[in-house]
């Protein structure tokens, strides 16, 4: 059974930008790259990824971040840094911002995923092939929010993580069933959401 978590408070103290990383070169292989082994140190944005966050930039039409945390895989560190130096400000990594863990997919083709997500419609809690549970991934992107909440006032936040992990913070944060996740309009490379 598919239970909701709460959903955070309809009014936060800080507003946030949610935005996932520009086109990888893992996006480019159509590979599974989900692990700090492989994340941290490789598979930075492509070539595709760099000049579409370029332009992401040159015409950005959200509310200026005062702060900016992002996960510490390589392509998310490159989205964060090109957005930081363009807005004058440091990136701070939060590992936990990280991609979900894809388990025995590690590497492989992401044509996986579809087989993870027809798992996660019937059990968000479960951990087929060694992958880390939507409820997980919840619960970690919850507590970034949260602990940003007791410990900012007034700031102006952009998160900068993984496909995955945004569908799930936002399925969370809409109330709506965990095992939903990928009902909801995936984000684009270097998407940006504001949450309401």
């Amino acid at each position: 059974m598919s239970i909701p978590l709460q959903s955070a408070p309809s009014r936060r103290c800080n507003r946030y930008l949610l935005m996932r990383h520009g086109h990888s070169q893992a996006n480019a292989q159509q590979r599974i790259i989900s692990t700090p082994s492989q994340g941290l140190l490789a598979f930075g944005l492509s070539r595709q990824g760099a000049q579409e966050l370029d332009a992401r930039l040159a015409d950005w039409r959200w509310p200026i971040p005062t702060r900016i945390l992002h996960s510490d895989f390589l392509r998310t560190t490159e989205t964060a840094e090109r957005v930081a130096a363009h807005f004058g400000l440091e990136a701070q990594p939060e590992p936990r911002l990280r991609e979900r863990e894809f388990g025995e997919f590690e590497g492989a083709s992401d044509r996986h995923y579809r087989d993870v997500w027809a798992l996660d419609a019937h059990d968000p809690e479960h951990r087929e092939y060694g992958v880390e549970s939507v409820a997980s991934v919840a619960a970690r992107m919850q507590g970034v929010i949260a602990s940003l909440e007791s410990a900012l006032r007034d700031e102006t936040i952009l998160l900068v993580s993984h496909g995955d992990p945004l569908q799930i913070l936002l399925t969370a944060l809409e109330g709506r069933l965990l095992s939903e996740h990928r009902d909801r309009e995936s984000l684009v490379p270097s998407g940006v959401t504001v949450l309401e």
